[in-house]
C-alpha cells in the first residue's frame, strides 16, 4: 500500500473518530442550579463529561483543591473569588456532600 494511502486512511479514521466525540459531548450539559454558570467555565479547558466521570468520589475539599488545581498549575480562568461557588456547585450536583 502506499504510503499516501495510508495516510488518507489514517486521517479519515482520525476524523470518524474525532467527529463521535464531539457529538457525544455535545449532548452533556451542567445540572441547572446555583452556580452553574460559574462552573461552565470549566469547559474552557476541558469538555463537561470529565466532570461527571471523576466525581463520584469528591466531596467539597476535594472539589475545592481541584478547582484551585486548575487555577495554579494549568492556569484556568476562574477567579479566586468563585472557587468556593464552584466546588459547591459541583459538591452538590456530582459529588459527596457531608451527612453532617
Amino acid at each position: 500500500m502506499k504510503a499516501a494511502n495510508v495516510k488518507a486512511i489514517v486521517a479519515a479514521a482520525a476524523l470518524a473518530v474525532a467527529g463521535g466525540a464531539a457529538a457525544q459531548e455535545s449532548s452533556l450539559q451542567l445540572a441547572d442550579g446555583p452556580g452553574k454558570d460559574k462552573a461552565a467555565v470549566c469547559v474552557a479547558c476541558h469538555s463537561i463529561d470529565y466532570i461527571p466521570m471523576n466525581s463520584r468520589f469528591m466531596d467539597k475539599a476535594r472539589w475545592t483543591a481541584t478547582v484551585n488545581k486548575m487555577i495554579n498549575a494549568f492556569g484556568a480562568p476562574i477567579a479566586k473569588d468563585d472557587v468556593d461557588v464552584i466546588a459547591a456547585y459541583l459538591t452538590h450536583y456530582y459529588g459527596v456532600e457531608d451527612k453532617k
